[in-house]
Formats: C-alpha cells, sequence, structure tokens
C-alpha cells in the first residue's frame, strides 16, 4: 500500500526539483525527507528522479507517477473532508421512512426544504412505510428518521415527538343524502377505511361510540385513494383536515361531531442518538 505521507513529500519535491526547498515547505529536514524517497523509490521500483548538479529532475516515470500520485492525494483529501463534512452534519445521505399522511399534512416537504437550505449537499432517500415498519427499521438501523401515525412502544428504545395533530372530516359523494344531511347516521353505509388493521380498528371504534356501524366495503393505504373512490361513489371516507384542498367538487368534506374524538397524528421518530443529519432534520421538522 502507498503511503500518502510519502506521496505528498513525493510532491513537494517534483515541484521544487530541490530536496532543501521541500523539506521547508514541508518543516522537516532534509535527511528524513531524502529517506522517504529511498524508501517509496524502493517500494515502486522506479527511479523517480534523476540528478542534475544541485536540482532533481523527474524520470520519464517519475513524470508519470506525479499524475497519479497527484490524483490519489486529491482523492483522498476529498474523502477526508466529506468524512468530516458528515461528521458535522454538513453532507451525506439520509433514509428517511414516512406515512401518506405526513406528505398530505406537508410535513415531509416542509421539514425537507428546511434541510436543504441548511444543508445543499444532502441527499435524501424516502420510503413509504407503515408505521409497524418503521418503528422495526430504525431499530434495524435501516432508517435515520421516521415520520409515522403513532408513537412507538417503550421497548422499542426510540424516541418519538408529536409533530401535527389534526382532526378528520367526512369525505361523501356530492350527489349522496348524507351530503346535505342535518345529522350524520353512518349505519350501514359502504366505507373505505385504512389498510392498517391497528387504525381500522381505531376508526371503528370512534364510529361504535357514537352508535354508528359502517360497513367497511373499500381498504386504501392512501388517504388521496380512499378520496378517489368516494369521487367514483363508492362510498365514505374519513380524511385528514390538510387533504381538503385535494377534495375535488365531486367530493364534500362534512363536520364530524365533537363527540368524535379521534384525531390523525404525525410522529418524529429516531434512535435515542440522531447522526448529525437526521438531527438536523429532526429540528426542523
Amino acid at each position: 500500500m502507498l503511503d500518502l505521507q510519502q506521496l505528498r513529500y513525493f510532491i513537494a519535491v517534483a515541484e521544487t526539483e530541490h530536496v532543501g526547498q521541500a523539506a521547508e515547505l514541508l518543516h522537516i529536514s532534509q535527511s528524513p525527507l531524502s529517506r522517504q524517497l529511498q524508501q517509496l523509490e524502493g517500494r515502486l521500483g522506479l527511479t523517480l528522479f534523476t540528478r542534475e548538479k544541485k536540482r532533481l529532475r523527474l524520470t520519464p516515470a517519475g513524470r508519470d507517477f506525479l499524475v497519479e500520485a497527484k490524483a490519489l492525494v486529491a482523492h483522498a483529501e476529498r474523502v477526508q473532508q466529506r468524512a468530516a463534512d458528515a461528521g458535522r452534519g454538513k453532507r451525506g445521505t439520509l433514509v428517511v421512512g414516512y406515512v401518506a399522511g405526513a406528505v398530505h399534512a406537508g410535513v415531509i416537504g416542509k421539514a425537507l426544504q428546511a434541510l436543504q437550505q441548511q444543508v445543499p449537499l444532502a441527499r435524501i432517500q424516502l420510503r413509504s412505510l407503515h408505521s409497524a415498519e418503521q418503528f422495526a427499521a430504525l431499530q434495524r438501523d435501516e432508517l435515520d428518521l421516521g415520520y409515522t401515525y403513532a408513537a412507538p412502544s417503550v421497548e422499542t428504545g426510540l424516541v418519538s415527538s408529536l409533530l401535527l395533530e389534526e382532526p378528520f372530516l367526512l369525505a361523501v359523494p356530492a350527489g349522496h343524502a348524507l351530503a346535505t344531511a342535518g345529522t350524520l347516521d353512518l349505519n350501514g353505509q359502504p366505507l373505505v377505511a385504512p389498510l392498517s388493521w391497528h387504525a381500522r380498528e381505531e376508526l371503528l371504534a370512534a364510529c361504535a361510540r357514537l352508535g354508528w356501524a359502517p360497513d367497511v366495503r373499500f381498504e386504501a393505504a392512501d388517504p388521496a385513494a380512499a378520496l378517489g373512490l368516494v369521487a367514483a361513489g363508492l362510498g365514505l371516507a374519513f380524511v385528514q383536515k390538510s387533504l381538503q384542498p385535494a377534495a375535488g367538487a365531486a367530493v364534500v368534506l362534512r363536520e364530524l361531531p365533537e363527540a368524535f374524538t379521534l384525531r390523525m397524528q404525525i410522529h418524529c421518530v429516531h434512535q435515542g442518538s440522531p447522526s448529525p443529519l437526521a438531527h438536523r432534520l429532526m429540528m426542523v421538522s
């Protein structure tokens, strides 16, 4: 393996063509510098210099090697600088998990925009995963940060903070009787429910507290897809309030009774000691 320090010594001598001048630039004495050059030539099996009077001249092999040596040293310095920048959170790659609600609420977009302003060289990989999948991926070090609907259990060792809480609205096809009805009654009504079993159970429990027993006909992972099914007249759906601008003319969004206490939440979840770059994203979320 080549010694980077020896390469730097060689470059200095090659550029000054003088051991004494190179030694002054390198802040070392001439004898150690001469020994380093001899060791480098021995390691390479090449004669790098010819001696003409008081100057050193590169041999053809030395000139070729100088090009390669400069490239190697420059690459090593770039690698070192990138590592240092990554350690300070100034560059690097983040793998971020998210649920659809975090996108529709604008949480991820705003956070990444702020991070991009602070760290223009950051690279972000986004992965669409259910909350439980994100918890598992974070524990396996496959994610740096996650945006989830729920907070992780204490047993996971993960840390979370609540970023957003917003009410649900009832999405109704524009021609449906419930679009204009004074009182909402969802008994027997076709429902587009969340694909997640846990979220669906919470939603049905909230309905049961109001005496509603809707009929789950469809399941959709993305609330935007649920809106599409409602627009097609296939059923009703509960969607987060931030989706209101995306509803369209074919969908009417109704406020729910105060007794419907279920709220859509977005949590920022990370490991106990996040990387510097993950910490930056967490701070701007």
